[in-house]
């Protein structure tokens, strides 16, 4: 009885890969009215398929279907079966307006067709072939190759595009870094710039993340060979875990990101963008972008735009959305509980009723909140003195203060800017050099060494002033990996954006040095962050540029691991010896 449900599948699977690529291609290059009617009744084809697959699964396995997928499948069917309502007794006005013009409604169908038939494939992270570094950056690099395919079908921009600047742009938005050769605003089109969301989205969590999550939504269960890959590349403390850790990042993304693209479309002045449409498309594109801390802006300036610079309620809901992104999930899921337990506490007058949980919120949350909130206070003040009287000038006191608070927080790998950052003071380009290198917090959308590491390494200089031996900090000890791990992935960060620079002024010594640097800091923090030198790079510069965004992003730790193979735990020590440092 399962050959037919498995043949099924298959059928149904390939028809919506098809419809998928046809999806594509409809959007992608200019159509005949012919070609554009084969292509729709194509898709009709593909969620008739659909529908059959759906109902042969429950005819064959209802006891293996969990509650939460009969509801997907039981909102995607009627959704299917209105299509097919409007399509067959409504009549021409819908057959013309809907499907052969704006065929949206149709396309979507499409998807929700190709998700539930991916979701029953067996996904296998084999551990023989791939260990979870390698499976990490295959799957960066086999985005950024696809992205870059995308970026150059012709309705994609308005003037084509080059395979380096596509390949650029691609990398750029699967690093979440944001540095940009043209200009997003102007050159692509809204395809091309849903693309780009779309890659945003991708690389921020990760394509791998996204394709578990569904598989395991879907089948309800998974190898251990899955979750034991999945635990190393989630960061999750416990192997049974891992689906809450993918299930948290999910939750988390779309709740934040569905908040964030609501404030900023009511923060948004009608004025300026007056079609429903795109204000739409406006708070989806910087909500994700944001919340990724990808940078890429439809504004030619970013929102340093005319118009938008002195939207002091749009400006704080982008640092919100940045800065929640840059915490990292598990410091946010850390912090919901923390304040659930705050809160159910307070509602609970009798004494005898609170409960008491020791470490709450972990120490890893402590180090990561307190180095956050330190240094952007810290750079908050020093940009408002520094900046005051120069690229603050035009805003008023609430203004400077809105705007020091961006510039303070978004070198820490958000990308966007508020002001001209080629008019920046000196001592503030030095101060942002330093927050764009440490960046955001770990396992978070953000880039750099992380807060967590830069934490370290000044306990480590107090521990060492002091005589001690040991990292302590809240009475906890700082494990002698975490030690290693730190002081590693400084060196080998100085290591990228030094030879990094080297290469550039090699190619482009015109530019200047203290630009590249700049730009390389940025790059491999995957900030976004620029002086303006971007597009003035030739062929050799950008392929480095984009190097060091992909190596900023997976981390060079990351590629170390991969590259070389693990030894066997020795069973001896060998004696100990002290080398003269100072």
């Amino acid at each position: 009885m399962n050959f037919p449900l498995k043949k099924i599948n298959r059928i149904a699977f390939w028809a919506s890969v098809i419809g998928m690529l046809a999806f594509i291609f409809h959007f992608g290059f200019n159509q005949t009215t012919l070609t554009q009617q084969i292509i729709d009744g194509f898709y009709f084809i593909v969620i008739t398929l659909g529908l059959i697959s759906t109902f042969v699964r429950y005819v064959e396995k209802p006891h293996h279907l969990k509650k939460n997928v009969a509801i997907f499948d039981f909102i995607s069917v009627a959704y299917t079966l209105y299509i097919f309502y409007m399509y067959l007794f409504v009549g021409e006005a819908f057959k013309t307006d809907l499907v052969l013009e704006n065929p949206m409604w149709l396309i979507f169908a499409v998807i929700l067709s190709f998700i539930r038939e991916f979701s029953e494939l067996k996904l296998n992270l084999n551990r023989v072939y791939l260990n979870p570094a390698q499976l990490f950056i295959l799957s960066f690099l086999t985005i950024i190759f696809l992205g870059s395919l995308l970026l150059l079908l012709p309705k994609a921009t308005y003037n084509g595009l080059t395979f380096i600047d596509a390949l650029f742009t691609s990398a750029s938005a699967v690093c979440v870094t944001g540095l940009i050769v043209v200009d997003t605003a102007t050159y692509f089109t809204l395809f091309g710039q849903s693309i780009i969301l779309i890659l945003i989205q991708i690389g921020g969590l990760g394509i791998l993340t996204f394709a578990s999550y569904f598989s395991y939504f879907f089948k309800g269960g998974t190898t251990y060979e899955n979750q034991l890959t999945l635990s190393e590349m989630t960061n999750s403390q416990k192997i049974g875990s891992v689906f809450d850790t993918l299930k948290n990042i999910i939750i988390i993304t779309i709740t934040v990101e569905f908040t964030a693209a609501l404030f900023i479309y009511f923060s948004l002045d009608t004025e300026l963008i007056s079609n429903f449409a795109d204000k739409i498309f406006f708070s989806i594109f910087h909500a994700i972008s944001a919340f990724c801390n990808a940078g890429f802006s439809t504004l030619s300036n970013s929102i340093y735009e005319t118009g938008f610079r002195f939207n002091y309620p749009l400006q704080l809901v982008i640092i919100a959305t940045f800065v929640m992104g840059s915490l990292g999930f598990p410091i946010v899921v850390n912090l919901v509980n923390y304040t659930k337990h705050v809160i159910l506490n307070f509602f609970r007058f009798q004494s005898w009723k609170k409960t008491y949980k020791p470490w709450v919120l972990n120490i890893n949350s402590r180090i990561n909140l307190v180095t956050t909130l330190s240094l952007t206070f810290i750079a908050f003040v020093l940009f408002l003195i520094i900046e005051y009287h120069n690229t603050l000038e035009e805003h008023s006191l609430f203004g400077k203060l809105v705007n020091a608070l961006f510039i303070a927080a978004t070198p820490r790998t958000a990308g966007f800017n508020s002001v001209d950052m080629t008019a920046l003071a000196a001592p503030t380009i030095m101060i942002t050099f330093l927050l764009m290198w440490i960046g955001a917090s770990p396992a978070s959308t953000g880039g750099g060494i992380k807060t967590s590491t830069f934490a370290i390494a000044i306990l480590n200089i107090f521990s060492l002033a002091k005589g001690k031996s040991r990292i302590e900090v809240y009475r906890r000890e700082i494990a002698e990996i975490s030690v290693k791990r730190a002081f590693a992935t400084i060196s080998l960060s100085l290591l990228v954006i030094g030879l990094g620079i080297i290469l550039i002024t090699y190619f482009n010594p015109e530019l200047g040095l203290l630009n590249i640097a700049f730009e390389s800091f940025s790059a491999y923090s995957t900030v976004g962050l620029s002086l303006g030198i971007t597009s003035s790079f030739n062929t050799a510069s950008k392929l480095v540029l984009i190097t060091i965004m992909f190596i900023g992003r997976v981390s060079m730790l990351s590629i170390t691991v991969a590259i070389f193979k693990k030894i066997k735990h020795k069973n001896y020590r060998y004696p100990s010896e002290e080398i003269t440092i100072n």
